[in-house]
């Protein structure tokens, strides 16, 4: 292992003390106050292609997000507005994040594959006042007719009628921004806000405070291990809680260099390629990866700068670990947290790992496996993973979800959070992933819901009732399962099937389309009419 610590899991634990201040905002005292002046590289923005590449210091980092907020201040943004920010891993999605944090407007980061439907929904939800995207979603934005609180549009590398131009309203502005230009902000003030989804209803809104990016530090120091003279790189889409990890607060704590690589899919050459040019230290992968990886012929392919591998998402199968380490010499450090947290189960450097297991909980955390009435339970006992509220508040846990109290009550009970996965904890406190509870789909580290992908399915001529379900796939994780109930005129054949996926993936985000298709007479359901799907999960057995 090239990471060899001495390690004692108690002391690590009980030396352990997190204070964030009152008044703390990361873009103003990490970014403006700590690494503003520094030369430092903060990224290296790589083209599709892999090869052309720019360099992005602290200081450009501080100035460009200052000239956002003036932007966005000189367009009358204030402070708790919302901004729907969809971009690709582009060095203007740092702009605007920090940018909104400066002025205490709330930054609402989302997947470029996001359809009208996902989107319009998302705005008339948060009542965002501005929506900022490239003309990869143009289209898809002007199909949105009823978003009354939509007043400001901004496009990102183009110039469009009715869109502000990015470009433009940013070299109009000052490189100087500081708070006393605006309202005060606290810690407690949301910074951002993350659309989760859940396995019925609806996703959710799950808000963000700015001590929630200080909070990070565990992610940080704990887990990933970050030094600031790391290149470090994580694989993730912008639209998720995962770049917050990888591309965003950790990092830039650190004050270590972010490789940001505009690519889209899995492209080994390209990969080795990144982590051979740029001597990429620290790596962070969704398993999907690690398991194409592991297929792969890897023995010509150099790892020599890499020091600390890191993944979270799913579970990561022992064959996947054991091929990239023989390949890299770095063994796979396995972590766990949602949208809701940050890292709260780890592996630890220095710590020995079983595995397959997830660790241990992270310093800052009481986590239990527990009941539904939240008992603890006993070894080895499949239950809820549990994280117990505690005073001091757990760090970067949220508080609920923003304006549900109905969603909020279900997972806040008996003085716990619910994390809605199951687990057991084994003899030595390693905690084993088990499933969800509530039958969402994870799916190449992407969280489904059922219902979302059940709601499209309906919109479709030719069906009548859908239900969705996870499969077991060894390199997505899970794929969708897509039950159908057909109406009198669909004719059950693999054209259908093939018309139906190309339906679902134009009306919603394409990694939601269900990869199988089963047809069938009638769907199997509870007395009140709910879809059993466990019946559906066992007949996939059959």
């Amino acid at each position: 292992m090239k990471n060899e610590k001495s390690f004692s899991y108690e002391k690590f634990r009980s030396s352990f003390s997190l204070n964030c201040p009152d008044d703390f905002n990361f873009a103003f005292d990490i970014i403006s106050n700590k690494y503003g002046k520094s030369e430092k590289t903060a990224l290296i923005a790589i083209n599709k292609n892999g090869n052309d590449f720019e360099k992005i210091s602290y200081k450009d980092l501080d100035e460009n997000s200052s000239r956002f907020a003036n932007a966005l201040k000189n367009l009358g943004i204030k402070k708790k507005d919302k901004i729907l920010i969809i971009l690709p891993k582009i060095t203007e999605w740092y702009y605007c994040i920090l940018g909104c944090a400066k002025v205490g407007a709330v930054a609402i980061p989302s997947t470029p594959m996001l359809k009208a439907n996902d989107i319009e929904y998302r705005i008339q939800t948060s009542k965002s006042k501005a929506i900022i995207s490239t003309s990869m979603n143009v289209a898809e934005i002007d199909k949105i007719k009823n978003c009354q609180s939509l007043e400001h549009k901004i496009i990102v590398h183009n110039k469009i009628d009715n869109w502000y131009n990015f470009a433009e309203i940013c070299n109009k502005s000052n490189t100087y921004f500081d708070r006393n230009m605006v309202a005060p902000t606290k810690s407690s003030d949301p910074m951002l806000i993350y659309f989760t989804s859940g396995s019925t209803g609806m996703p959710k809104m799950v808000e963000r405070d700015n001590a929630y990016a200080f909070s990070h530090n565990i992610t940080q120091k704990f887990w990933q291990d970050l030094q600031s003279d790391d290149i470090h790189w994580t694989l993730t889409d912008t639209g998720w809680a995962k770049a917050a990890w990888g591309l965003l607060f950790p990092p830039l704590l650190a004050g270590c260099t972010i490789i940001l690589y505009n690519g889209q899919g899995f492209d080994l050459e390209i990969l080795l390629k990144i982590i051979k040019k740029h001597k990429v230290t620290t790596f962070c992968a969704p398993p999907t990866i690690y398991r194409l990886i592991a297929q792969s012929d890897l023995s010509k392919a150099e790892f020599r700068s890499l020091r600390h591998c890191f993944s979270a998402g799913e579970p990561l199968n022992p064959e996947a670990m054991r091929s990239w380490k023989n390949a890299t010499g770095c063994d796979v450090y396995d972590g766990y947290g949602q949208t809701e947290t940050i890292n709260v189960i780890a592996n630890f450097p220095g710590m020995p790992i079983k595995q397959g297991s997830m660790g241990k909980p992270c310093p800052g955390f009481d986590i239990e496996i527990i009941d539904n009435e939240a008992n603890i339970l006993e070894t080895d006992e499949i239950g809820n993973i549990g994280i117990k509220i505690t005073n001091p508040y757990p760090p970067g846990l949220f508080k609920g979800y923003y304006k549900d109290q109905i969603k909020t009550s279900e997972v806040f009970r008996n003085g716990w959070y619910f994390t809605g996965d199951t687990a057991t904890k084994d003899k030595d406190g390693y905690i084993w992933f088990v499933g969800r509870a509530d039958d969402i789909i994870t799916s190449s580290g992407y969280r489904i819901s059922p219902f979302e992908i059940e709601s499209t399915l309906l919109e479709h001529q030719h069906v009548v009732e859908a239900a969705a379900i996870a499969k077991k796939d060894y390199i997505r994780g899970e794929i969708v399962v897509a039950f159908i109930v057909l109406g009198k005129n669909g004719q059950g054949n693999e054209k259908l099937k093939s018309e139906i996926q190309e339906f679902v993936k134009n009306k919603t985000a394409p990694y939601k389309y269900p990869r199988e298709i089963i047809f069938t007479k009638n769907l199997p359901k509870t007395i009140s009419g709910k879809i059993r799907r466990v019946d559906l999960r066992n007949k996939l057995k059959e």
